[in-house]
């Protein structure tokens, strides 16, 4: 079973690995399946698209994808089923690329659907923003959700429980402040009272 720091390390370097124009061992492109990968990079116009990963609880992994697109492909019939589409094929790739770094298969199952917001920034182009969640099979975690444990030394534990019981220093010379705010009213002179009815005395 491998742990969580395991699979985190696995998966770094999977996401290392998928930059726009990252190449393979043989110095191919690397193909995820997004848009940008389609077309000739120099004469046809790319839509620009990417994703990023999280980790959740311990047990989870988040996978965010964002891409351009325009105002018809977002009223466009089965526009949800493509980027759930999409985010699955990048699950795939994930864990094709993590077995082929690692030598070990990594389990990701769907939790929930695809939560995804568009927005645009004209009456033409717009972006989407998409992500879902998965649980990560086989991990060795105790999840969030499990009570911590004390792990204070004995020694910071024993100076915290140590209590001066409102007692001052031997050495401490210093006069007992006066009750009340303290005004200074210049030359060096500091007063102060105890309330708003009584009168100013010297500190």
């Amino acid at each position: 079973m491998a742990t969580t720091m395991e699979i985190v390390r696995g998966i770094s370097q999977v996401m290392a690995n998928t930059h726009d124009g990252a190449l393979d061992d043989k110095g191919e492109p690397i193909k995820v399946g997004l848009k940008r990968e389609e077309g000739d990079p120099l004469i046809d116009s790319r839509v620009m698209d990417g994703f990023k990963v999280s980790f959740y609880a311990g047990n989870q992994l988040c996978i965010h994808y964002h891409s351009e697109l325009k105002l018809k492909d977002v009223h466009a019939k089965g526009f949800e089923s493509d980027l759930e589409q999409m985010i699955n094929d990048i699950a795939k790739f994930i864990k094709k690329e993590y077995k082929k770094i690692t030598g070990s298969a990594l389990s990701l199952k769907a939790a929930g659907e695809v939560d995804a917001i568009v927005q645009n920034t004209s009456r033409i182009r717009t972006w989407v923003q998409a992500k879902r969640y998965y649980d990560i099979g086989g991990v060795d975690s105790e999840g969030v959700n499990t009570e911590s444990e004390d792990r204070l030394e004995d020694n910071f534990r024993k100076f915290l429980e140590k209590d001066a019981g409102g007692k001052s220093a031997k050495n401490d010379k210093r006069k007992s402040p006066t009750p009340g705010q303290p005004v200074y009213t210049g030359k060096g002179k500091v007063k102060a009272r105890k309330d708003i009815h009584s009168a100013y005395k010297a500190e």
